[in-house]
């Protein structure tokens, strides 16, 4: 009897064994990576988008779906007319194999009885013959926009297992006339619209983690002062002002901090301050130029400017102010540094030949690369995925708000020709 329980007992602990294993397993499906955007060899995805069947609108949301993909530089498109498999016709893999097509995506957009618009997207895998994605969506018609990078989205990490950048917003600075106001746009430049129009002069945004503050610099009534602004509330208030310069900075991960520079203690340094009970901490005890404060998305570390090498140059040190060390040893004046979302990269302003142009480098001050080679090049930030790049730029006359990808291609304008934009930050 004792044997038979032993026996029992063993033959259950195997089965919960194997059952935590087999839990434990990946889903092949599911964890099948069409592209790998980390791998050194990527290759192009050759894709094609058809025009959703159903309402006018579905021409315009496949269009603005194409837009999306196509702007990672990971796909490759070619012209629909070649396409010989129609909307509304089922998914057939031969009729996209001729084409060297590996993955297609198809949909319908009808009106819902209230007035909304019903979508149903579908990503095929043609190689396998399969089903890669499928799934609803139910948006009002004015915001077609939204809805199709939502789509772009959920396409994007069925190919990639990574999380996209197409329903992400950048705010900027914009000056029309005398007046400098905020706007804020999709990450492609559409659906702009002025969100803060206060103060003198206003200096460059930066957003909380969750989107949902904003956190700025202005000179109002000939005192600077640190604005937050809320969306949910969709109110503003002044989280800090010493009566001295104060330039809003970089918010730490957790939410809890904002870095800025202060001149309160005569020349600017470092400083943090909580959000939620306003209390303040000095950072760098110095007298040289501390200003520019972004920290590493593990919240161990700031990377800032000082001129303490005479000439303004990167330093990284501790989030609690201590063991500083230079990051950069090229260039004689380099400025406004971002952390990328992942750690890997710090993006910076430096200038070269008499020109600001837009940099990465390792946190470890290896690998440094220029990315721009026309006009001036300044403030830049990194997208959610640190993929792309947002910056300033003047080469073609007046400021203007572009966008690269990390590596520094297919840089084009996003904002407006008819505003002088510059200061652009990107949602997290």
């Amino acid at each position: 009897m004792k044997n038979i329980k032993t026996n029992r007992l063993l033959a259950a602990m195997i089965c919960l064994l194997l059952a935590a294993v087999l839990l434990g397993l990946p889903d092949r499906a599911a964890a099948r990576v069409y592209i790998d955007i980390n791998s050194p060899g990527l290759k192009r995805l050759p894709i094609a988008v058809v025009d959703f069947a159903g309402v006018a609108e579905g021409t315009e949301m496949a269009d603005i779906i194409r837009s999306d993909l196509d702007a990672t530089g990971l796909f490759v498109f070619i012209n629909k007319n070649a396409f010989i498999e129609t909307a509304t016709a089922p998914f057939n893999p031969d009729n996209w194999k001729p084409l060297g097509i590996d993955a297609v995506v198809k949909g319908t957009a009808e009106a819902e009885a209230d007035g909304s618009l019903g979508v149903v997207a579908s990503v095929y895998d043609v190689v396998e013959s399969s089903n890669i994605l499928k799934k609803k969506y139910s948006s009002k018609k004015d915001l077609i926009r939204p809805l199709s990078h939502k789509i772009a989205d959920d396409i994007y990490e069925a190919l990639t297992g990574q999380k996209s950048y197409f329903s992400s917003k950048i705010v900027f600075i914009g000056q029309d006339g005398d007046r400098k106001s905020l706007y804020l746009m999709d990450y492609d430049g559409q659906r702009m619209k002025k969100i803060v129009s206060k103060g003198d002069i206003t200096m460059k945004p930066h957003w909380s983690p969750d989107g949902k503050k904003l956190f700025y610099s202005s000179l109002r009534g000939n005192k600077w002062g640190i604005y937050e602004l809320d969306f949910d509330s969709v109110s503003e208030d002044k989280l800090y002002s010493s009566g001295t310069t104060d330039l809003a900075g970089d918010v730490t991960q957790d939410g809890n901090y904002l870095l800025f520079s202060s001149s309160a203690k005569g020349t600017p340094n470092i400083y943090r301050i909580h959000i939620g009970s306003k209390e303040v901490m000095r950072m760098t005890h110095s007298d040289n130029i501390d200003v520019s404060p972004s920290a590493s998305p593990d919240g161990k570390s700031i990377v800032y400017v000082s001129d303490k090498s005479t000439v303004p140059q990167l330093y990284i040190m501790s989030i609690d102010g201590t063991d500083s060390r230079r990051l950069t040893f090229e260039g004689n004046y380099n400025t406004t540094p971002e952390w990328s979302r992942a750690g890997d990269l710090i993006v910076f302003s430096g200038r070269e030949g008499g020109r600001f142009h837009i940099f990465t480098i390792k946190p470890n001050g290896t690998d440094l690369k220029q990315l721009t080679d026309a006009g001036n090049n300044e403030e830049p930030s990194f997208s959610p995925d640190g993929r792309m790049i947002t910056f300033t730029s003047d080469r073609d006359g007046v400021k203007g708000v572009y966008v690269m990808t990390a590596s520094g291609e297919g840089q084009k304008r996003i904002s407006p020709r008819n505003i002088r934009a510059f200061g652009p930050s990107w949602s997290h």
